[in-house]
């Protein structure tokens, strides 16, 4: 900044000096508050060489303060690289008419203090969550409402070739069908980038992400809703909680924006409340769930214990009843026909109030374990079907789990058991359980059928949903697809010391 002709008083290199080593912007305008004289941290604030300001109107218009006022006020001001920054100035007013103006970027400060109101908003709605769906999309809400960011998505997936659940999303438009056609961007080989950060537990950074996105034919199933937003540069934060990846969130910069130092740590900060709510829900999920399983078990047991006694006496009294009978014409013949069809209903009762009972609570899990209990549904459902079903468990197999876990991975491999019956056109199906390699255990169900058990071949989606989220109550993890050499595969892992 060159001393203004006439300056007195003060040594005019000495001004000089001050001006010029000042961390703060300093201008002097002309009467109509053009650029006269401006300091090189001025010109850095601002993004252009001092010549190119010079003569250009800037932007701090309000009049001058009284006399000795320290008023403080904000403008905006778009920067050589693009950029929007928010300047806070004070203006005083010389004696030829024009303005001595002192200025500074505050536009990260105040992002800074939007990002600290933002997570206590977070934290504020995992405290008081009723609905995960509603606490997540209230928290990319808040992302999205930061002055940087375009858009925001909360991804919830177990392992990164598993299928995504969408649990989060602000500032796209219209989102329908995005799970299923992400699932066939990575079907044609699309460059999925925040898998890095499921699998590495680092934030990964991707500047200028957009254009690749929209040139590249794989990403063609996206690019109307990855279009619509304005956004260039893309981050991916995992969702960590106890050493475990639950998800990501994904943001999605504005133009011209590229996500600092100051931004990471508030995605962190968010990412960190995210994986407390998905947390507490599967923990809350979990606590119903064994309360639910306390009731069927105690309706089980009070069935097994009255109805089911009940039904076989009477059907004891009626076999008796029809042995005493003479095998007769007319009335005596009659009536031994009538014991013979109370004979068969009461057989027929108790044959399905006894499968009604299991289906509550199967109780040879209690008594003999689940190997047997997997034992006996394989060979009552291969008498029942034309599937023939090998059922493998390991010599070295210990299952040291609480009766609830043990009663989920019974489900499960019912429910896919289910599932190729009805729809796999299998001849053969196996059941292998075994230790898996951290101490725990894991459950495979294969077989020989068409494919037909995955829900785009007509298989139950739901069920395969109810599977997944039995697996993660405990922590573990279930994948589903087809096998390289055809059929199926199901497989299901827990950890060790799974409710133990």
């Amino acid at each position: 900044m060159r001393p203004r002709a006439g300056t007195t008083g003060v040594d005019s290199s000495v001004v000089r000096a001050l001006v010029d080593v000042s961390a703060d912007g300093l201008a002097v305008l002309d009467p109509q508050g053009r650029f006269v004289e401006l300091n090189p941290a001025g010109s850095r604030i601002l993004g252009f060489d001092v010549d190119e300001l010079l003569g250009l109107t800037a932007p701090f218009v309000d009049p001058p303060p009284a006399a000795g006022s320290d008023v403080r006020r904000q403008t905006e001001w778009q920067g050589g690289d693009g950029r929007w920054q928010r300047l806070e100035y004070r203006v005083g007013e010389l004696p030829d008419g024009g303005s001595a103006v002192w200025f500074a970027d505050v536009t990260e400060h105040l992002r800074e203090q939007e990002r600290l109101s933002a997570i206590t908003r977070a934290a504020a709605s995992v405290a008081a969550s009723g609905s995960l769906r509603a606490t997540l999309d209230a928290m990319a809400r808040e992302v999205w409402m930061t002055a940087n960011i375009a858009a925001v998505q909360i991804l919830t997936i177990e392992h990164p070739r598993d299928e995504l659940r969408v649990v989060g999303m602000a500032g796209f438009g219209d989102t329908t069908g995005f799970t299923d056609r992400l699932s066939e961007c990575r079907k044609l080989g699309a460059d999925v980038r925040f898998t890095e950060a499921l699998e590495t537990c680092r934030p990964v950074v991707v500047p200028h992400r957009k254009r690749v996105i929209m040139r590249d034919p794989r990403w063609q199933p996206l690019h109307r809703i990855m279009g619509e937003p304005d956004w260039d540069s893309f981050v991916s934060m995992p969702l960590i909680v106890r050493g475990r990846v639950l998800g990501v969130i994904n943001a999605y910069y504005v133009p011209g924006d590229d996500p600092g130092p100051g931004s990471l740590a508030f995605l962190s900060a968010i990412a960190d409340h995210a994986a407390v709510a998905i947390e507490t829900a599967s923990l809350l999920a979990q606590t119903r769930s064994r309360a639910q399983m306390q009731e069927r078990r105690k309706l089980a047991r009070d069935l097994h214990d009255s109805v089911v006694q009940q039904l076989f006496s009477m059907g004891m009294q009626a076999r008796a009843l029809r042995s005493r009978l003479p095998r007769a014409e007319g009335r005596a013949g009659s009536a031994r026909d009538d014991v013979e069809e109370l004979v068969g209903l009461a057989r027929n009762a108790l044959t399905d109030l006894r499968g009604l009972v299991f289906e509550l609570h199967p109780l040879e899990l209690a008594d003999h374990g689940l190997p047997e209990a997997i034992r006996s549904h394989a060979a009552g459902l291969q008498a029942r079907s034309d599937l023939v079903i090998d059922v493998q468990i390991a010599d070295e197999l210990e299952l040291d789990l609480g009766i609830e876990v043990l009663e989920d991975l019974y489900r499960i491999v019912q429910e896919a058991l289910h599932n190729i019956v009805k729809h796999a056109d299998a001849d053969r199906a196996g059941i292998e359980l075994r230790p898996s390699v951290d101490g725990g255990v894991t459950v495979r169900i294969v077989d020989d059928g068409s494919g037909g058990s995955a829900p785009e071949h007509g298989g139950s989606n739901l069920g395969l949903v109810s599977m997944r989220e039995r697996a993660e109550r405990w922590r573990g993890g279930l994948t589903a697809g087809p096998r390289p050499g055809g059929g199926w595969l199901v497989e299901v892992t827990l950890p060790a010391n799974t409710g133990a």
